[in-house]
């Protein structure tokens, strides 16, 4: 088995009396695609955000590349290789998409020594955001505002712009919010070809997605793990069952 790319130890975040994340501890693989499920409240977000350095955890560890990272700030892990997407689109609508990939890019390629250079001008930036827009599939579109994509373009953009940092890791968090069948078929698609080389976490309400595409699945209750295996392993949970699946067991 290869080593983690991600590892978490016994995370906690704690809100006054409230565990929003109670000792939760996944370790995410490459080539694989880890999905994190559970009801509303149950503390997926606020796992992401921990992982992602957007919040501390109160205790537990965090392990990117087999680096202690508990500590970092959010911009110093996204260097480090840590990549994420939002559960609200997060990109600049009035740039096109090549713009938006290529200011992704330039965030993670600083270059505060080419004073005499033209950012837009870096051309590792544009390399890195033509390969982003070719792996989201958003290469025909490059010119085009982002305000005039669709909902289902937007969050492949959002995407694009994570690759555009060159991560090994991508935390993602609902990515097919919102989308309808044709859409969301597109993002599965992406995803997939997105898990070769990357280790990828899984944030959605969508079973259905989850069910086809994941590798493991983790699901969370109150914060806290009830159950972590494969698809069928965690269908098969009875836990998980009473929890949580309902009619999808």
């Amino acid at each position: 088995m290869s080593a983690p790319l991600l590892e978490a130890h016994s995370l906690t975040r704690a809100f006054g009396a409230l565990k929003a994340v109670d000792n939760v501890s996944l370790t995410l693989l490459a080539d694989q695609i880890h999905a994190v499920i559970g009801t509303n409240g149950a503390g997926k977000s606020t796992l992401i955000n921990l992982l992602s350095g957007e919040f501390p955890p109160t205790s537990g560890t965090v392990s990117l590349l087999g680096q202690d990272v508990t500590r970092w700030s959010q911009p110093r892990r996204a260097r480090a290789g840590l990549g994420r997407s939002y559960q609200r689109n997060n990109i600049f609508l009035p740039l096109t998409v090549r713009e938006n990939c290529r200011l992704a890019a330039q965030a993670h390629v600083q270059r505060p020594w080419a004073v005499w250079e033209s950012a837009q001008a870096c051309p590792e930036s544009r390399r890195r955001a033509d390969e982003a827009m070719e792996r989201a599939g958003l290469a025909d579109v490059a010119h085009v505002p982002a305000a005039a994509l669709s909902h289902g373009q937007k969050r492949q953009l959002e995407v694009a712009m994570c690759l555009a940092t060159q991560p090994r890791v991508l935390l993602l968090d609902e990515p097919l919010a919102g989308m309808g069948p044709e859409e969301s078929e597109r993002m599965l698609a992406l995803l997939r070809r997105l898990r070769e080389g990357h280790a990828l976490l899984l944030v959605e309400h969508d079973m259905d997605a989850v069910f086809a595409v994941a590798d493991r699945i983790t699901v969370m209750v109150n914060g806290a793990v009830i159950a972590t295996g494969t698809p069928q392993e965690v269908r098969a949970n009875r836990d998980v069952q009473n929890a949580y699946l309902g009619e999808h067991a």
